[in-house]
């Protein structure tokens, strides 16, 4: 219970969550971003 405690109250626990909660983002950013750019050029590459 003191971990999650002290990843909620401290200062150094609330930026640990916001890097990670950024990281998950940016990854499923990334990925969307990437599959639509593939799927944009797979008809061009078929043809």
């Amino acid at each position: 219970m003191k971990l999650l405690h002290d990843l909620f109250s401290t200062d150094y626990g609330l930026m640990s969550i916001s890097g990670i909660i950024f990281m998950l983002g940016m990854g499923v950013f990334f990925i969307r971003f990437f599959n639509r750019k593939m799927n944009e050029d797979a008809p061009r590459v078929i043809k």
